[in-house]
C-alpha cells in the first residue's frame, strides 16, 4: 500500500508508547490508521486486533525475563476478562452492532481516564511531599482475587464491545488496587494479561472483521520492535520516569475516548509536553550546574576534591 511508509513509522511510535507503559494502543493506534491513513474503521480495528496479538508478547516475553510480571495478577484478571470479553461481543451482537451505545461507552471511558489521570497526579504530588516511593517486590505483593478479577472483568467487557481500552483502563484500576506496586511490574503484569485477552478479540476479528493483511504486516513491522525497545526501558528504568509516561499516555487515551479531535489532540499534547518541560527547566536550572540542597555545584565540588588531594600530596608522609 502507498501509505505503508507512514503506517510504518506512527506504528513504531504508538509502539514503543505501549512498551513503555502499557496502555494507549488502542486509544492511538486504530485512530491514527483511520483519521491520518483513510482506512476504513471496520478494517483498522480488526488489523489493529491482530497486529497485538504479535506485538503485546514480544513486551510481555521482555518483562518475564526481567522479572518484573506479577503471575497471580495476570492469572485472576484473566478469569474475568475473557469471558467478559466475550460477553462484551455477544451483547454488542445483541444491540444490532450499531454504533451509538458503544460510542457512549468510549465517552463513559474517556471520561473516567480522565478522572483516574487527575487522581493519579494529586496521588503524585501527596507522595512527593510526604518523601513514601511506590516501589513494592512482586514478592511481597499481596493479591486481592475478587477485586482482580473485577478489574480484569470491566476492562474484559469494554475491549468486547468497543476493540479499545482495556489497557489503559486497566492500568488505572491496577494503580488504586495496588498502589504500592512498582511501575515496572504494573507495566509488565498489564502487557502479559493483555495476550490471551487480545488473543480472543483477534480471534474474532478473524472470524468475523475485515482483516487488511499488508496493513497488518506494515503495523507489526514496525510495532514489535519499538515495543521491545520500549519494554527494555520501562522493565529497568526508574519509577520517577515511567510513572510520568503512563499518565501522560492515559490522559491522552481520556481525551481521545472524550471525543477531541485529532489535530486538537496533537496540539493539546504538545503544549502540555511544552509546558511541562519549561517547567523543569526553570525548577532545576541546568544551566548553573547540578546542585545538591543549598551546597556547592558538582563543578565546585570536583575542584575542592582536586585541591585537597594536591595538598594531601604535597604534604610529608
Amino acid at each position: 500500500m502507498d501509505l505503508a511508509p507512514y503506517v510504518v513509522l506512527g506504528s513504531a511510535l504508538v509502539g514503543l508508547l505501549v512498551g513503555l507503559t502499557g496502555a494507549g494502543g488502542g486509544a492511538l493506534m486504530t485512530p491514527m490508521l483511520i483519521l491520518l491513513f483513510n482506512v476504513k474503521p471496520s478494517a483498522a480495528i480488526s488489523s489493529d486486533l491482530v497486529a497485538a496479538v504479535v506485538m503485546r508478547p514480544a513486551g510481555s516475553l521482555v518483562h518475564m525475563r526481567t522479572g518484573t510480571v506479577n503471575y497471580r495478577l495476570v492469572g485472576w484478571m484473566c478469569a474475568g476478562s475473557v469471558p467478559m470479553a466475550f460477553l462484551g461481543a455477544y451483547l454488542l451482537h445483541l444491540l444490532g452492532g450499531g454504533t451509538s451505545r458503544p460510542q457512549h461507552v468510549e465517552t463513559a471511558l474517556g471520561v473516567a481516564l480522565l478522572a483516574g489521570t487527575a487522581a493519579m497526579l494529586l496521588r503524585s504530588w501527596l507522595d512527593r511531599r510526604s518523601g513514601r516511593e511506590r516501589t513494592q517486590a512482586i514478592g511481597s505483593l499481596r493479591v486481592r482475587p475478587a477485586v482482580t478479577i473485577a478489574i480484569g472483568a470491566a476492562g474484559g467487557l469494554v475491549v468486547g464491545m468497543t476493540s479499545v481500552g482495556s489497557g489503559s483502563l486497566m492500568i488505572v484500576l491496577l494503580l488504586f488496587a495496588y498502589p504500592a506496586i512498582a511501575a515496572r511490574q504494573l507495566v509488565g503484569t498489564d502487557l502479559t494479561q493483555a495476550v490471551p485477552l487480545t488473543a480472543a478479540a483477534a480471534l474474532g476479528a478473524l472470524m468475523f472483521g475485515s482483516v487488511q493483511f499488508g496493513l497488518t504486516a506494515a503495523v507489526i513491522v514496525s510495532s514489535v520492535p519499538a515495543v521491545l525497545i520500549g519494554s527494555l526501558l520501562s522493565s529497568r528504568a526508574p519509577d520517577s520516569y515511567i510513572r510520568p509516561a503512563i499518565t501522560f499516555v492515559i490522559f491522552a487515551s481520556g481525551l481521545k475516548y472524550a471525543g477531541m479531535g485529532t489535530t486538537t489532540l496533537g496540539w493539546t499534547l504538545c503544549g502540555i509536553l511544552l509546558a511541562c518541560g519549561g517547567y523543569r527547566m526553570a525548577r532545576n536550572k541546568p544551566w548553573r550546574g547540578e546542585r545538591t540542597g543549598n551546597g556547592p555545584t558538582t563543578a565546585a565540588r570536583a575542584r575542592g576534591e582536586r585541591s585537597r588531594d594536591a595538598t594531601a600530596a604535597a604534604e610529608p608522609g
